[in-house]
């Protein structure tokens, strides 16, 4: 027989698993349908709002107001916004998260879905495209901030991706190109939003950032609004979704509404102030698990089935030995957690660095495990500064290890350690730009950690006369080419700071599993200054073949060099030769004769075997011939390149014959008169015999 301690011991290990397990299925508890008022396809399910269903067909119409295909969810009650007796109008800050998945790849995306405040949860648009907003009707007032996925002309939609906000109308007051800002509402990702809207400035802000990350720095879209002048005293807030002619679920979580400025204001969830700081401030582990809890319980109340209830009576009978020892091991547990949430907000509050998306800090051993100890056989590449490697983490899947070789913190290649570091984390939401995933400085270990590119750099795939190469089509060539240009341009022209790369060229140039490019290696980049006389004069950075003439000459970067690079790669993808052959023949003088002769085609690329379009071909060519005029002040800019090569804006004209431009040197004591196309000992000034006596 047992002992009467050995089974008091059996006891308690039961009470214990038999109380985690009953605590976490309380905490986790979802969302009630009693919280939503829900018309037409909206529904809840596993904690989230789904607002549409896969659409019946395709190219059915709506006849009712709730037709399939419309869908809409609001909170129960109505919330105050208007204060007669005081005059006072609330302020409101909302945050949530949603994704659009298609349902059938034969069907078009649906029309979208939107935030919406409105007086009339009923008046609802009967026409597709509408995403289910309300009627223009006086009688009404709304105010909605589209994320639409649909064209509609009659609504002056600018494309199919875009954000908008709408104030008691279906025309939009404000909006803004989403896609251009690296935000794709077709890809299936899920994203964040958050919307806040000051009545005292009379100005709505919204931000949306993929799942995971920081709210950017600089909101998305800005619009002056006055809810005021129509809103009526208590309004209904939620969702709607509509699918119009296409198909696609419309699902939205966790979500967060509250007014301010009013004595009695409304918070339709219970995040506190602290974890609402925390999440924004140190977003991981500490965030997702506060977020965790209060989703179970934000909009709504808690609800205990039967069988829990038998649950809780049987085990308070068999826990009143043990529940005071849990409860104080608990609440200690508690407060240590509270202590070390507010250190490490504390910590990110005081710094100086904010980042559009803060990669995740790794442990050493978290990274030598994923390395199988830095193992020779998980190299992938090698260069000056650091070493590669594939590497496996539980949290991020496959990734890319970027080791540093040199570890003494007052080292140049420490420097371009922080230098890419910072960069990657200050203006880095682009969908051609490698992903920073994660970081490590511990010990004398500098390491950065990015999204695994399973068909590496653009220069191996072009050039290694495999397979590959063949896979490498000229459609995919077309998209290689202006995704690199559309990531050129969020560097040089939509960051809160102007990025100018200094390094651009194939090799830096990644495609992951479906060729898609991401420019990558931003350990030279920097941030322009605007003004050459501010910057220092030094030997030029980057790799020769892809360096504009002026920047060999003064060493002074500017966007128009990272043009020029840019130029050279396109050339290099349309012909598949290298911009300085092994005889020293370079790509940008061989193109500039192909054009004086108008014998452009005879570049082309001949592994392409002649499947490509020669329009195509020929824009490409040109448009990389206006990137490479030797006069910097000739070329396009990036935005400009980005329409070229869209078939949106006319294509340069260009000069019968490669120009000769002369530029004075930099030195205020020199006189010197240097030509653009030829260098002092007539070689060409893009050839590694440049002559840099002069920097």
């Amino acid at each position: 027989m047992p002992s009467n301690s050995k089974i008091l011991f059996w006891v308690l290990v039961i009470l214990f698993i038999f109380t985690t397990l009953f605590t976490s299925f309380t905490f986790s508890t979802p969302l009630v349908n009693k919280d939503f008022t829900f018309l037409g396809d909206a529904h809840l399910k596993n904690a989230s709002l789904i607002l549409t269903q896969e659409a019946p067909s395709c190219s059915s119409s709506m006849s009712s107001p709730y037709a399939s295909g419309v869908g809409r969810a609001f909170y129960k009650y109505p919330i105050r916004f208007l204060d007669f007796s005081t005059n006072n109008v609330a302020s409101f800050t909302c945050k949530f998260s949603f994704r659009i998945d298609p349902s059938a790849p034969y069907c078009a995306f649906g029309d979208g879905l939107a935030f919406l405040i409105t007086s009339n949860v009923d008046s609802v648009s009967l026409s597709d495209g509408y995403m289910g907003l309300p009627q223009s009707n006086a009688l009404d007032s709304f105010l909605a901030v589209e994320f639409d996925t649909s064209f509609n002309a009659n609504l002056g939609d600018i494309n199919e991706n875009h954000v908008s906000v709408d104030f008691n109308s279906l025309l939009s007051v404000a909006t803004v190109d989403s896609l251009a800002r690296g935000i794709d509402f077709r890809s299936g990702r899920k994203m964040s939003v958050w919307i806040e809207y000051s009545h005292s400035e009379k100005v709505i802000r919204v931000w949306v950032g993929y799942y995971g990350f920081l709210r950017p720095l600089s909101p998305l879209l800005v619009g002056n609004v006055d809810i005021s002048k129509n809103f009526k005293e208590f309004m209904h807030v939620g969702f709607s979704a509509s699918n119009g002619r296409g198909s696609a679920f419309h699902v939205v979580d966790e979500w967060r509404f509250r007014t301010s400025d009013l004595e009695s204001s409304m918070v339709v969830d219970r995040f506190t102030d602290e974890l609402e700081e925390c999440l924004i401030c140190f977003p991981g582990e500490d965030s997702s698990t506060s977020m965790n809890v209060d989703d179970s319980d934000h909009l709504g109340q808690k609800h205990k089935s039967p069988l829990q209830v038998a649950l809780v009576v049987g085990g308070l009978v068999l826990s009143v030995i043990s529940v005071i020892g849990f409860l104080r091991l608990f609440f200690m547990f508690l407060q240590q957690r509270k202590r070390d949430v507010a250190i490490k907000c504390s910590e990110r509050r005081v710094s100086k660095i904010q980042a559009n998306k803060v990669p995740k800090r790794l442990s050493l051993t978290e990274v030598r495990s994923a390395t199988k100890g830095f193992s020779r056989k998980r190299i992938i590449g090698a260069g000056a500064s650091a070493v590669v490697y594939e590497g496996l983490l539980p949290s991020l899947g496959s990734v890319a290890v970027k080791r540093f070789n040199e570890v003494k913190r007052t080292s140049a290649l420490y420097n371009r350690f922080t230098n890419e570091f910072g960069t990657m984390v200050g203006c880095m939401r682009h969908k051609n730009l490698v992903q920073l995933l994660g970081w490590c400085c511990e010990r004398n270990e500098l390491v950065l950690v990015y999204e695994y590119m399973p068909n590496g750099s653009l220069d191996r795939t072009l050039h290694s006369r495999s397979r590959a190469t063949k896979l490498l089509t000229w459609e995919r060539r077309i998209y290689v080419v202006l995704g690199i240009a559309s990531a050129l341009a969020y560097l040089h022209e939509e960051c809160e700071k102007q990025i100018i790369h200094r390094d651009l060229k194939t090799s830096n140039i990644m495609l992951d599993a479906e060729f898609n490019p991401k420019l990558g290696d931003f350990g030279l980049a920097e941030v322009n200054e605007q003004s050459s006389k501010a910057r220092e004069v030094t030997l030029p950075a980057g790799t020769m073949g892809y360096l504009a003439p002026e920047y060999v000459y003064s060493g002074v970067p500017s966007l128009q060099t990272d043009v020029y690079s840019f130029g050279v790669v396109a050339l290099e993808v349309a012909t598949g030769r290298r911009p300085v052959n092994d005889d020293g023949t370079v790509l940008t003088d061989s193109m500039w004769d192909m054009w004086e002769k108008r014998n452009l085609m005879a570049a082309a690329d001949p592994t392409l075997t002649g499947n490509f379009n020669r329009v195509e071909m020929e824009r490409i060519i040109l448009v990389g011939l206006s990137c490479v005029h030797p006069n910097y002040e000739r070329r396009p800019s990036m935005g400009e390149v980005v329409r070229m090569l869209r078939g949106e804006a006319p294509l340069r004209k260009l000069p019968t014959t490669k120009p000769t431009v002369r530029i004075r040197a930099l030195s205020e004591n020199s006189e010197d008169m240097i030509q653009f196309n030829e260098g002092l000992d007539g070689t060409p000034w893009s050839t590694p015999r440049t002559h840099l006596s002069k920097t």
